[in-house]
C-alpha cells in the first residue's frame, strides 16, 4: 500500500514540478518582462529549488565519451557485453588511431568492476570507471531496476548474484586469459564468495581481488546501517519494508525493497547536511555562482536516482551478511545454477592477490570490516596481501572524488600492475570477440554439512604496504585463444 501512496504522491507533484521548472526559466531570463520585475532572481531560485525537490530522477548516463591516456585523447564506446535478466555487463571500449597508444591499450589489464546493488545505480561509480580507463580495460556490472523486470523473468536471490559474478569473471578470462576484480561496498561479500567457490572447484581465479569499503565482517566497528540490520528481526524487514510493484511498471506484482525507502534512509542519516546543501544551492543561484550550482545538480542527480531491489535478494543479504555473519562463520552455502549447494570457503583461494581499502571516516562500513577479508583468505601467501586506509576519506571518498583519484587510485593501480601476468597470446584485436568459453568441469560439489570446518585461524597482522616477493612465482594460466585480425 505504501508503494501505491508514494506513486500517487509522485504523480500529483509531477505537474507542479514541471510548472516550477517553467517558472524558474521565465523569471530567470532577463530578456523578458518577468525577468525584470523586483525579486525576479529570488523567484527564479525558489522555483528552481522546488523543481529539484519535486522532480522524478531517472537513471543517469555514464556519459563517458573520451579519456586521457598519457596525454592522448582516446574515444570511449559504451556497449552491453552480456545482458542478464537483472544485470548488464557493460564494457567501455577504447579506440585510438595512434599506433603507439593502441599498442599500449591492448597490453593493459582487464578489470571487472562489481558495482553495488544497494539502492543506487552503477553510475555512482562513474568517477571510478573514468579513472580506471586510463590504465585498464574496464567492465562494470550495471544492475537493473527490479520494478522494470517482468515477473516472467523469475526471482533474484543472493545466490544468483554470486553466480552472475562467476559468469562475468569466466567471460573475461575466456576473452583475455586473465582478469582482475574490484568490488565496491556491498558486493565485496558476494564477490569473495564467488571467487571462493571457483577456487574450491579448481577453476582459475582472478589475478587480484580489490575490495573497497565493504561489510566482510559487519561485527567490527558497527555503523548506524549495521545496527539497523542487526537489531531488527528478519520478520520485521519482511513485514515492514517489502512491497509489491504497482501496475504502472513492467515488473508489476514483483516483491521489492523500494528504492525510495532506501533513499529516505540515506537522507535520514544526515538530514542537517542535506538541508544545508539545498539552502547553499539556493544562495548560489542568487549569487550567480553557476559552477557551484551545477556541482550541486550533478551530485543530487546521481544521489536521488534510486532503484528497487528484488525482495529475496534484499532479505537474504540482510540475513547472511548482517545477522548470521555466514561468511566469517564458515556456514554459507550457495546454490549453483544446476541446484547444487556449495560451501563458501575463502581459505581455498590461493592464487589471487588481495587488496582491501577502507576510509578513515567511513560511516557505512566501519573500520576493520573490509580488512577482515585477510583473516579469511588464509590460503593466499602473506606477501600477496595488502591493506590501505585512506586518511580523511568517508565512504564515497574511497571511490569517487579527489581522495579517490589522488590517494586511493595510485595504490589500486600499482597493486594490479604488480600482480598482472602478461598473457602469451596476443591481446584482444578489433575483431568481434568469441563466445564465452564453456563452463569448466568441476570437482565433486561441496554440500552443506554441519561437519564442514570453519575458516582457518587468522594469520598475523598484514603489512599495509607489503609487496609480492620475487621468490613467489605467479600462477600459470592457459594462454588466451589466438584471434584473427
Amino acid at each position: 500500500m505504501l508503494y501505491q501512496i508514494y506513486e500517487s504522491q509522485r504523480s500529483l507533484l509531477e505537474p507542479f514540478a514541471d510548472f516550477a521548472q517553467a517558472a524558474a526559466k521565465l523569471y530567470g531570463n532577463p530578456m523578458n518582462a518577468f525577468g525584470q520585475v523586483p525579486f525576479a532572481q529570488r523567484a527564479a531560485a525558489a522555483y528552481d529549488l522546488f523543481y529539484r525537490l519535486g522532480k522524478d530522477y531517472e537513471k543517469p548516463e555514464f556519459g563517458l565519451r573520451v579519456v586521457d591516456v598519457r596525454g592522448v585523447e582516446v574515444a570511449i564506446h559504451e556497449r552491453i557485453e552480456i545482458n542478464k535478466p537483472f544485470c548488464e555487463l557493460r564494457r567501455f571500449k577504447r579506440f585510438s588511431d595512434d599506433p603507439a597508444t593502441l599498442t599500449r591499450l591492448k597490453g593493459q589489464p582487464a578489470v571487472l568492476v562489481v558495482a553495488p546493488l544497494s539502492g543506487h545505480y552503477a553510475t555512482l561509480l562513474r568517477d571510478t570507471v573514468r579513472t580506471l580507463l586510463s590504465d585498464h580495460k574496464v567492465y562494470i556490472t550495471d544492475w537493473k531496476n527490479a520494478r522494470l523486470v517482468p515477473l516472467s523473468d523469475g526471482e533474484f536471490h543472493l545466490d544468483d548474484y554470486v553466480n552472475y559474478v562467476q559468469e562475468f569473471i569466466r567471460h573475461l578470462q575466456a576473452k583475455y586469459g586473465q582478469c582482475h576484480v574490484i568490488s565496491v561496498c556491498q558486493p565485496t561479500v558476494p564477490v569473495l564468495a564467488a571467487v571462493s567457490l571457483m577456487a574450491s572447484r579448481g577453476e582459475a581465479t582472478p589475478l587480484s581481488l580489490t575490495m573497497m569499503g565493504g561489510p566482510i565482517d559487519a561485527r567490527k566497528s558497527p555503523t548506524a546501517v549495521n545496527n539497523l540490520a542487526m537489531n531488527r528481526s528478519f520478520a520485521w524487514f519482511e513485514n515492514n519494508v517489502i512491497y509489491r510493484v504497482p501496475t504502472n511498471y513492467p515488473g508489476a506484482g514483483r516483491r521489492v525493497y523500494p528504492g525510495f525507502m532506501q533513499h529516505s534512509g540515506f537522507v535520514a542519516m544526515n538530514p542537517d547536511r542535506h538541508a544545508k546543501s539545498h539552502f547553499d544551492y539556493f544562495k548560489d543561484l542568487l549569487k550567480g555562482d553557476d559552477a557551484s550550482a551545477e556541482a550541486h545538480r550533478a551530485f543530487y542527480d546521481e544521489y536521488n536516482a534510486v532503484l528497487d531491489m528484488d525482495a529475496d535478494y534484499y532479505l537474504e543479504t540482510i540475513q547472511t551478511v548482517f545477522q548470521d555473519f555466514k561468511l566469517v562463520h564458515g556456514t554459507w552455502d550457495v546454490k549453483s545454477p544446476d541446484g547444487v549447494l556449495e560451501r563458501v570457503r575463502p581459505q581455498d583461494i590461493a592464487h589471487s592477490a588481495v587488496l582491501t581499502v577502507e576510509g578513515e571516516l567511513d560511516d557505512i562500513s566501519g573500520s576493520g570490516q573490509t580488512a577482515a577479508a585477510h583473516d579469511l583468505c588464509t590460503g593466499v601467501p602473506k606477501d600477496r596481501h595488502q591493506h590501505y586506509e585512506a586518511k580523511g576519506a568517508g565512504h564515497y571518498g574511497i571511490f569517487s572524488g579527489r581522495r579517490w583519484r589522488d590517494m586511493v587510485y595510485p595504490v589500486v593501480r600499482s597493486f594490479i600492475a604488480s600482480h598482472h601476468v602478461v598473457p602469451v597470446a596476443p591481446a584482444e584485436s578489433e575483431a568481434p570477440a568469441p563466445a564465452p568459453a564453456s563452463r569448466p568441469a568441476r570437482k565433486a560439489p561441496r554440500v552443506a554439512s554441519a561437519k564442514t570446518p570453519a575458516p582457518a585461524p587468522a594469520p598475523a597482522a598484514v603489512a599495509r604496504t607489503r609487496r609480492p616477493s620475487a621468490k613467489v612465482a605467479p600462477p600459470k594460466r592457459a594462454a588466451a585463444p589466438r584471434r584473427k585480425a
